[in-house]
């Protein structure tokens, strides 16, 4: 997201107040096609319920903003510090991620109200000169953090109604654009020094600074991402048969679970279904293919004969790509970059403790909100998730 430098200087509370109002409603909107029995749900450990989503964003200012820096503020309720913790060692003891399902109170109407309570608060601490600019980078990491988890809101929505046995629609209207797959080309990049990381003004996560150099062989790189035609191309050819096309432990992810498609896919009655937010629909073959773990993404790509592109190669060729469709799967290990430091505190918990075991994303995707993407985003996941919305870009 970047800032202008001259409303900042100008009037940095004004324009500090309408960037919250606007994120933090966006949280709510999100939401609101839901059933109130929808917000309590948790059907596996990467799914957190809605509820919870609410909860924890607004734990975030309350705890990093408002206790220490508003005077005389006094919290919501004492026990939100336990309920709503992710993962912060730091902040002390919290309800372990399994068990956030079953946190049938506080209920959903206690939740709207501590957001409520929470963002009159931030309000008063804005509108009375309390912002000072040491915590301006704070505030705006605060307000990536609530943007990133109304991905993950729309992603665990998603998965908690295409796992009732009724597929119901998140909504009826349909406002996505129809996506139309063009021709592809593989962009051809010599081989050279070049610069990856985050330059110049506005926010970015720590994980993405530290602009260094990088030597590439020549490569090429694949202009449109794998339809969903393709990919059932791959699983009409026996795809998910064939082991010479997977990692062993990818193979074994296989055999575990019986996979045979991506998440979302069902064959009934001889036809491939989707899942979508807009309900249960046949598969549409010019989509880019979506829900993809990176064992799935990189057996592709070795039936193809191809492979996935580097997390370098992709932010390189970046500029001469359409992305933001999909999360992209590169072949990047999640690692720092030179140089990286951890902050001091809970902050200095927010990234490079998950630096292993993880592969890098890159891009956006249809649920990244406005303004949260930037070609230097460094996303992340473990290896055998499908329930992000995922994707294939091809690389040699």
């Amino acid at each position: 997201m970047k800032k202008d430098a001259l409303l900042v200087q100008a009037n940095p509370h004004k324009n500090w107040i309408k960037k919250y109002s606007e994120i933090r409603n966006h949280s709510v909107e999100i939401c609101s096609p839901l059933e109130i029995e929808d917000y309590v749900v948790q059907p596996i450990v990467d799914v957190s319920p809605p509820k919870w989503h609410l909860g924890h964003t607004t734990w975030f200012f309350e705890t990093f903003i408002l206790q220490p820096n508003f005077p005389g503020y006094e919290v919501f309720d004492p026990q939100y510090n336990f309920v709503f913790n992710s993962y912060y060692e730091t902040i002390g003891a919290r309800v372990i991620r399994t068990d956030r399902g079953n946190l049938s109170r506080p209920s959903v109407s206690d939740v709207f109200k501590y957001r409520e309570y929470v963002d009159q608060k931030m309000d008063e601490f804005l509108q009375n000169g309390y912002l000072t600019e040491s915590l301006e980078s704070l505030l705006e990491l605060g307000l990536n953090h609530e943007q990133q988890h109304q991905e993950l809101l729309l992603t665990d929505i998603k998965y908690i109604l295409g796992h009732n046995p009724l597929f119901p629609a998140y909504k009826k209207e349909n406002t996505s654009k129809k996506e139309t797959a063009g021709n592809f080309e593989m962009i051809s990049f010599p081989e050279g020094i070049y610069e990856i990381g985050f330059k110049g003004e506005g926010f970015c996560f720590d994980n993405e600074l530290g602009r260094h150099k990088v030597y590439l062989n020549d490569f090429k790189i694949c202009s449109q991402l794998v339809t969903n035609k393709e990919y059932l191309e791959f699983i009409e050819a026996g795809g998910y048969e064939d082991f010479r096309h997977w990692h062993a432990e990818g193979w074994d992810w296989v055999k575990q679970n019986n996979a045979k498609s991506p998440l979302y896919w069902h064959c009934i009655d001889g036809k491939w279904m989707n899942y979508t937010l807009n309900g249960l629909q046949e598969i549409d073959l010019e989509e880019a293919v979506c829900h993809i773990s990176f064992f799935e993404a990189s057996a592709f790509a070795s039936w193809k004969e191809k492979r996935l592109p580097t997390e370098a190669e992709w932010e390189v060729a970046s500029a001469h790509l359409e992305w933001g469709k999909r999360w992209e799967w590169t072949n990047s290990a999640y690692l720092p970059y030179p140089g990286y430091k951890k902050e001091a505190g809970a902050v200095g918990e927010y990234n490079g403790k998950f630096m292993v075991n993880q592969m890098v994303l890159r891009g956006a995707s249809a649920a990244t909100p406005h303004g949260h993407s930037r070609n230097t985003y460094r996303n992340f996941f473990q290896t055998h998730l499908q329930w992000q919305f995922t994707g294939i870009r091809l690389a040699q």
